[in-house]
């Protein structure tokens, strides 16, 4: 099963937010939890990223609004994060260095960077390997609590499925789509009326061999100078708004395997042959089972996280104090 959103964020978090308990000097408290605190200096530090966005999108007694609430937000997240990392404490959950080691090597593959890289990054953070590691260890803690407290309790049954779907049946339409191979006669700059009937005249030509057996794939290799020449003119399935307005009212128009005339747009004149075609309809529930059982799981893991950081909160401790 896929993780959810909620464990696929922290880790990301990881890249971009350095450890909050760096802070090199404590000038004044933001919030008490339990026996630990969050300095002015930490909370200060974790916003600065994003008081540049606010102060390069917004001005005057707006910017200071959005600066109070999302500084406000920022904190609570800090908060909520102490509290999780807390309670894995707790629980005797234990990270393993070669735990730590396998998603450092996981993070550098996916995110296609080297250790180097990583070091430099961190180095302009002013935050050491070891510094890293500590915080990264201290995520993974809390990735564990999370899925034992939250994705191992809940489930998804058949009868949540079939009444998603039959509320969302519109969600799973699909829509009708053609494949058509193409050739392209495509106007030259500038081209005048003389020019355009004798490249009609030439287009009509194609018409009449394809119509005659010729193959399809030998006329567009030595006419067509569209980017799809190169794969025999197929421009794969499309539905209806993505080709020129022109083309797609005859390709939607004709039978499968069947030639059209001389169409022409904009671009130039075109040729087309329908090769397969795919109905609208509605997708069956067992097509889609899987995306609703993951839809379902998402929304109910938010759901129960929500509930397992407000519990978590009424059993603490927590004082803010600016």
């Amino acid at each position: 099963m896929k993780q959810h959103g909620i464990w696929t964020a922290l880790l990301v978090w990881v890249m971009v937010w350095p450890s909050f308990s760096q802070a090199a000097m404590k000038d004044g408290i933001a919030a008490v939890v339990n026996e630990e605190i969050i300095t002015i200096y930490e909370l200060n530090r974790a916003f600065a990223p994003i008081r540049m966005k606010i102060d390069a999108s917004y001005q005057g007694q707006k910017r200071e609004d959005v600066v109070t609430q999302s500084k406000k937000a920022v904190l609570n997240r800090m908060i909520n994060d102490m509290l999780i990392e807390q309670e894995a404490e707790k629980m005797g959950i234990v990270i393993r260095e070669d735990e730590v080691n396998a998603t450092i090597d996981d993070i550098l593959r996916r995110q296609n960077i080297t250790k180097n890289d990583l070091l430099k990054m961190l180095e302009k953070e002013n935050l050491t390997l070891d510094d890293y590691k500590k915080d990264l260890k201290t995520q993974l803690a809390r990735m564990r609590l999370l899925r034992r407290e939250v994705n191992a309790k809940i489930a998804v049954s058949n009868e949540e499925i079939g009444e998603y779907y039959s509320k969302n049946r519109e969600y799973f339409e699909g829509r009708e789509a053609v494949r058509i191979k193409q050739v392209l006669l495509s106007f030259p700059r500038h081209i005048d009326e003389q020019g355009k009937a004798a490249l009609q005249a030439e287009a009509q030509k194609i018409v009449n061999q394809l119509k005659s057996g010729e193959s399809f794939e030998q006329l567009i290799a030595n006419y067509s100078k569209d980017s799809f020449s190169l794969s025999g003119g197929d421009l794969g399935f499309v539905e209806r708004g993505v080709i020129l307005p022109d083309v797609e009212k005859v390709a939607f128009s004709l039978s499968l395997e069947e030639i059209s005339d001389v169409i022409e747009s904009p671009v130039g004149f075109h040729v087309i042959k329908v090769t397969d075609k795919k109905g609208a309809g509605a997708k069956s529930i067992e097509l889609v089972r899987s995306e609703i059982q993951e839809k379902i799981l998402s929304e109910k893991a938010e759901k129960r996280f929500e509930g397992f950081i407000e519990e978590l909160r009424k059993k603490s401790h927590v004082e803010i104090r600016i």
